[in-house]
């Protein structure tokens, strides 16, 4: 990737230009319908944790879906390192580059990147690039989920390798994928989903060269990466110069007690951002570390939410943007650093770092952090008669507090707009029974505007599993700003048939606090497993909330009597369910 303003010196007359940028638009959309609609794992099938976009013959991003951020910016680095084991002059039609080395231009291990040329008329129009998250590639427990210290113990981590020739599948490294999966009963369905869409973006980029013309194509191609970057600086232009810094945490690597620091200064000059990790903490012995394209990636996505989300997505949003990162951090993992959590826990407090940062900057444009997990859910199974499978939910939470409105609720946080797993699916393809997935009251941050809600979600075992559960905020919850309050903490626990809930992830009642990244973590017949997930951070002060907002609240079950009273100063009758207004006169002032 390159900073600097693109030049663009193009006749193309605007209708031309916006028609061809919907076309690049649609070979993506096109590209994640097939997905889909022709993907056999649940996770890629229901869950939509996969992601399409196209790029142009300088390997510039052109286009992406709409679908998981976190995979967008990082798969530019992916086909970067696919280009560099085999040059572009080297490819022939229907060669597919596949790799999800994190040291490569990954992230985890479970997220696999498939590059393929696009040729018309004898030469490279662009590339297609699609990357999904499979459900599990070996390791040391189902999903990757090992928690351990090395790479190794995360599964089959491949290089770039030339999985197809000629649109034909390689059989001896399909036989050594299946061979290191729990779930190859899903491996060449999913293959066979990733090629389709690939080969969809091929029909769309060669229909349109075939009616425009190589030539107009390429010029548009150049326009449209101008035409972003040009809206994105003047976005940059309208923040105050000045350097900006925040911190978040991860709760913990899974070994120290410790938290994990995020540190990031924003420094914007002009047209200019520089985000600069220096002051994080070093690499971690556990398996949260972030290679540097997951931590770029993030840095990117967290920074469009406010500076230019309606421009065109490809790689003129990058140009404005600088990232530097130290050696020996936990943001730039090289090898054998573990990685596993490191898009579904990592991104997520890069995240509320930077929006934390853009809030002393822009405080009337910025939200109050998220959820700020994914909360990545895994578990093998095994049922009565010995067949064994895998399974994955990613029980979301709240939205922070907006400058107009309160957040959303139960939302999966911005590293991917992925979907919870339908019970009636989960119910079909795995033997256990979704008890619970409801609206948890006073999860979300109080405020003005206040956070969208967190979750409880519980989930029945009729079979013998081993559950693994990646996430934080178990020590406190997501940050506010302009004053708002904290979310509430998150918990995982273990419900046993006679009604015993034992806390295995997060804060007891008592105050005991329990590591969250559980590897392994055995559950019999009739045993639950119960996550009550946060919600988001506020936005502004809670006192400032009108009296009538928060009745409402809590006649809807979204905040107890005791917290209206206590955090938002406003006394509710219990009996007639009325605002006392002398009370809360007397609590506000």
């Amino acid at each position: 990737m390159t900073n600097g303003t693109t030049k663009v010196d193009s006749k193309i007359d605007p209708i031309t230009f916006e028609v061809l940028r919907n076309t690049f638009q649609y070979a993506c959309d096109r590209m994640s319908t097939i997905m889909q609609r022709t993907s056999f794992s649940p996770i890629l099938a229901d869950i939509l944790d996969y992601s399409n976009a196209i790029y142009d013959p300088q390997l510039r991003l052109l286009s992406q879906a709409a679908n998981c951020p976190v995979h967008l910016a990082a798969m530019q680095f992916s086909a970067d390192a696919a280009m560099a084991r085999f040059p572009i002059d080297t490819l022939k039609p229907g060669d597919v580059i596949a790799l999800n080395d994190p040291y490569q231009g990954g992230t985890h291990i479970n997220d696999i990147t498939f590059t393929m040329p696009i040729f018309h008329d004898g030469e490279i129009l662009g590339f297609a690039v699609s990357r999904g998250h499979w459900m599990d590639l070996g390791g040391g427990a189902a999903g990757g989920q090992s928690f351990g210290t090395h790479v190794a113990a995360e599964g089959l981590r491949l290089p770039p390798i030339k999985l197809y020739e000629n649109y034909e599948i390689h059989r001896d490294y399909l036989a050594i994928i299946m061979n290191n999966t729990r779930t190859p009963h899903f491996v060449k369905g999913d293959l066979q989903a990733h090629l389709g869409a690939l080969k969809s973006a091929e029909t769309e980029l060669q229909r349109a060269a075939t009616r425009y013309g190589t030539e107009t194509i390429k010029a548009a191609m150049s326009d449209l990466i101008g035409y972003t970057e040009r809206i994105v600086r003047k976005s940059v232009e309208e923040i105050p110069d000045g350097d900006y810094t925040a911190e978040d945490f991860a709760d913990t690597d899974g070994f120290s007690p410790e938290p994990v620091k995020v540190k990031v200064t924003l420094q914007v000059r002009g047209s200019d951002i520089t985000v600069d990790f220096t002051g994080s903490d070093p690499v971690c012995k556990g398996a949260i570390n972030s290679p540097y394209a997951n931590t770029v990636s993030a840095a990117y996505y967290s920074l469009q939410f406010f500076l230019a989300p309606n421009a065109p997505s490809n790689a003129g949003m990058f140009a404005p943007i600088k990232i530097v990162l130290p050696d020996n951090c936990w943001l730039n993992a090289k090898w054998p650093s573990p990685t596993i959590g490191c898009t579904t826990l990592t991104s997520s407090k890069i995240t509320s770092a930077i929006w934390q940062a853009l809030a002393q900057a822009i405080p009337e444009r910025v939200t109050g952090s998220t959820c700020s997990e994914c909360n990545w859910f895994v578990s093998s199974t095994m049922d009565k008669d010995g067949r064994s499978d895998v399974f994955s939910d990613l029980p979301a939470g709240g939205w922070g507090g907006t400058p107009f409105n309160d957040g959303m609720n139960v939302t999966m946080d911005p590293l991917g707009n992925c979907m919870n797993m339908a019970a009636e699916t989960a119910e079909l393809f795995f033997p256990i029974e979704y008890e619970a997935f409801e609206l948890r009251r006073d999860s979300a941050g109080a405020g003005k505007f206040r956070g969208g809600l967190g979750s409880i979600f519980k989930v029945r075992y009729l079979c013998d599993g081993e559950l693994g559960m990646e996430t934080a905020r178990t020590r406190e919850g997501s940050p506010g700003v302009n004053g708002g309050g904290r979310s509430a903490v998150q918990r995982s626990s273990h419900i046993y048939p006679d009604g015993r809930e034992v806390v295995i992830g997060g804060l007891s009642r008592n105050g005991d606090w329990t590591n969250p990244l559980l590897a392994g973590h055995h559950f019999g017949y009739d045993e639950q497993f119960k996550f009550e997930s946060t919600g988001g951070g506020g936005w502004g002060d809670p006192k400032q909330r009108p009296a009538a907002k928060v009745l409402e609240d809590v006649l809807d079950d979204y905040v107890s009597i005791e917290a209206a009273r206590d955090v938002y100063g406003v006394a509710i009758d219990p009996v007639a369910m009325t605002v006392d207004q002398a009370a809360t006169e007397r609590l506000r002032g």
